[in-house]
């Protein structure tokens, strides 16, 4: 009996001696790249190359009234950019660096507008079209003439698109602004713009595309962005030709 006890016993230390199993480490979180591109006011098939060679993820363009000294988005761009792997992100500008521009009224027209330039291109539903507020809104701007501008976008987008899924929106400009588009739900993507000084800049944080200066790399006059998540950008079918 003595025996017995004694090899349990002899077990039972040969196990505490043992080392712990070795558990596995978890991997760290992994951080998701944030996409890469540029918004640049010209054609950008002018500088096809230079956009290859820099593997750059998407390309802003604009949609413009059609007085516009400066080219609009056209479906030739379009298809071209989407052909070389590139997404698009589509902004309207116009007078938008002019407080006393922003009415219900201009943003029924432009929401208009920019969904006729949108379709003509083959921008597909889902996708988004950013409109701008270029000028540093204090509040009284932002909710008065900002907040009418984009009630009139929500129902120009309405009328146009009928039943359809049509385009969702997207805002352009001071932290501010974005904050206060994204909360009333009348913008569904925020693009923070590069001026530092404005409004509201170092405490948003929502932001979808973000803007910083010109990129030193590239000849042409443009401003670096970057992206993350699912920012409204989108490529065109190739059905799709100029009219």
């Amino acid at each position: 009996m003595a025996k017995w006890g004694l090899l349990v016993l002899g077990c039972v230390l040969a196990a505490c001696a043992s080392p712990p199993p070795v558990l596995p480490v978890a991997a760290p979180p992994s951080v998701p790249r944030l996409a890469q591109g540029i918004d640049m006011p010209r054609d950008a098939r002018d500088v096809a190359l230079e956009l290859k060679d820099n593997q750059l993820d998407f390309v802003a363009r604009y949609y413009r009234d059609p007085a516009s000294r400066w080219p609009s988005l056209s479906p030739d761009e379009a298809r071209s950019l989407s052909s070389a792997g590139l997404n698009l992100v589509a902004v309207w500008e116009s007078h938008s660096h002019r407080p006393e521009y922003f009415s219900y009224e201009v943003g029924y027209y432009d929401a208009l507008q920019a969904y006729w330039q949108a379709w003509r291109i083959g921008q597909p539903a889902g996708s988004a079209i950013y409109f701008a507020v270029d000028f540093n809104a204090q509040p009284e701007d932002i909710m008065g003439g900002v907040d009418r501008y984009f009630h009139g976008i929500a129902s120009g987008f309405a009328a146009a698109r009928g039943p359809g899924p049509g385009y969702r929106v997207g805002v352009y400009g001071s932290g501010a602004v974005c904050d206060y588009l994204k909360r009333a739900r009348l913008a569904q993507y925020a693009w923070l713009s590069n001026s530092t000084a404005w409004s509201g800049y170092d405490s948003f944080a929502d932001w979808d595309i973000r803007q910083s200066g010109p990129s030193q790399m590239l000849s042409f006059d443009q401003d670096q962005n970057e992206a993350r998540g699912e920012y409204g950008g989108f490529r065109v079918a190739n059905r799709y030709s100029a009219l």
